[in-house]
């Protein structure tokens, strides 16, 4: 019930101010009551409260993890600033206009007042916060640390989210081509090559065998399109709900998409620098390594590195250096195994670890402005290789009545 009075709503309200001048505005507040108590405070006579209509249409918008980045780095900065836990919720709260993230600050506050720790309430929340989330804030707190540790994980949110930004934007421009090429074809397929059709059986004479494929691929697709259609819809649909069901499928499909070109070296360097920056931030936090490895298994995304992790983990349980192991999996680069080397044995692995997740971080960037770069040129020779292979199907006929007439 507590939880439920301090929810906050937004209310519109019309009133008058000290002066008697109409007025209106909006304000939030947790209930009715309050608001309106708000309201006298501020010196306005309220004729009218009520609760602001929600939308038709959607709601409070999706909570994203770039949120969750950006709510850790308002938190770090307030407690940094020696606002206490409690209250800086309140302030964030306040500022934010995404109803859902909203809701679930103030929870986890609720939570807080009531006597829950901060690892705790967030445990509350696993659709937001993953374990590796809450295991670093359950450190933070018991090394009486918390705004050094909210200070390092929103660094950490930051950089991962940065990297899934440029890795997404890497997969994008290659589904591009091949959509935009479908899509053209498709068009030209369906619309224009039947109008030249009518034109060519006026001509009475044989065409030629490029121009006749075309045409029986036109026919095909002006009879079958809505089949070709559900075809491309249906498997995209089978392919996600196979890897998200089976385990064995989606390992097979991690394996195999490593070794495309291009965009699979960049899946390939983006999964060691997951590994450097988590390893890092958890052994920095006090994490032991088996258990820090732990948490990089899952992270890295991809089954390949998940293996080869847990391999690792085994082998660092029962006193093999943790390079040592990393050499034996021939995945890892040499670099990054040189790197983890000289933290080993320096005693300053966090920090190595940290070179190795910048380094590749830097790497998968310029990979994919590269790509982009490529790509550019490379959508418009794919459209001029079928647009210009089309026409000159639709106009082999019409050149040869030229040379038989001239």
């Amino acid at each position: 019930m507590a939880e439920k009075a301090q929810k906050l709503e937004s209310y519109v309200w019309e009133g008058k101010d000290r002066k008697g001048n109409k007025s209106k505005g909006e304000l939030t507040g947790s209930n009715l009551a309050l608001v309106k108590a708000q309201l006298r405070k501020q010196g306005i006579i309220p004729d009218k409260v009520k609760k602001k209509p929600k939308p038709l249409f959607g709601g409070s918008k999706k909570i994203t993890p770039f949120d969750i980045a950006m709510l850790t780095r308002q938190l770090a900065t307030m407690m940094k600033a020696g606002v206490p836990l409690v209250q800086s919720f309140d302030i964030v709260a306040d500022g934010l206009e995404n109803k859902g993230l909203q809701e679930l600050v103030m929870s986890i506050r609720n939570d807080i007042s009531s006597g829950t720790s901060f690892a705790g309430a967030l445990r509350k929340h696993p659709k937001h916060f993953d374990n590796l989330y809450c295991n670093l804030v359950d450190s933070g707190e018991k090394a009486g640390a918390l705004e050094a540790m909210l200070d390092r994980i929103a660094t950490y949110l930051e950089k991962t989210e940065l990297l899934k930004k440029k890795v997404k934007k890497a997969m994008t421009y290659p589904i591009a081509v091949v959509v935009v090429a479908i899509i053209v074809t498709a068009i030209l397929l369906v619309k224009v090559v039947p109008q030249f059709e009518s034109l060519f059986q006026g001509f009475g004479a044989e065409l030629p065998v490029f121009t006749q494929m075309v045409v029986r691929l036109s026919e095909w697709m002006q009879s079958w399109w809505f089949v070709v259609l559900l075809g491309i819809v249906g498997t995209i649909f089978l392919f996600k709900e196979a890897k998200r069901r089976s385990q064995k499928f989606s390992d097979i499909v991690d394996k195999y998409v490593l070794k495309l070109p291009v965009v699979g070296e960049i899946l390939d360097k983006s999964a060691v620098a997951k590994f450097g920056r988590v390893l890092s931030t958890t052994f920095a936090a006090g994490v032991p390594l088996v258990d820090a490895l732990d948490s990089v298994a899952g992270a890295t995304g991809n089954a390949v590195y998940r293996d080869a992790i847990d391999r690792i983990k085994n082998d660092v349980s029962s006193g093999t250096q943790l390079q040592a192991s990393m050499r034996q999996q021939d995945v890892f680069p040499v670099m990054a195994v040189q790197l983890t080397a000289i933290g080993e044995e320096s005693g300053n692995l966090d920090e190595m670890l940290a070179k190795v997740a910048e380094h590749y971080e830097a790497v998968v960037d310029d990979m994919v402005d590269n790509l982009t770069a490529l790509m550019e040129p490379m959508i418009m020779a794919v459209l001029g290789v079928l647009v210009g292979g089309l026409i000159i199907a639709m106009y082999l006929p019409i050149f040869q009545m030229g040379q038989v007439v001239g």
